[in-house]
């Protein structure tokens, strides 16, 4: 029996580990606005999720978040990056021959 709930917890630590580390930003952003809808801390979310949080116009949100005054830039909907710095992870593969 304890052995059974040991493992359980094992292996939900892991899956929580896989979502923080190896989900796409948006799937990590929509896991945390779903789960701050259920009535769990969002900043806590996304600092454990990694993500900006707020859900605004630059972080993937969507443009049904923007406000008046953000609207109003050339790129503010638009892009999906709010700086210099791309939201995409790279994955480097060393090819052993």
């Amino acid at each position: 029996m304890w052995q059974q709930m040991i493992v359980a917890v094992i292996v939900m630590v892991a899956l929580v580990h896989f979502c923080t580390k190896y989900l796409p930003l948006a799937w990590r952003q929509r896991i945390v606005y779903t789960l701050g809808q259920r009535g769990l801390n969002q900043a806590m979310l996304a600092k454990l999720f990694k993500t900006k949080g707020g859900g605004g116009c630059g972080d993937g949100g969507g443009c049904s978040n923007c406000s008046a005054s953000s609207s109003t830039t050339a790129s503010s909907c638009d892009t999906k990056s709010t700086g210099s710095t791309p939201l995409q992870r790279v994955i480097k593969l060393h090819v052993q021959r």
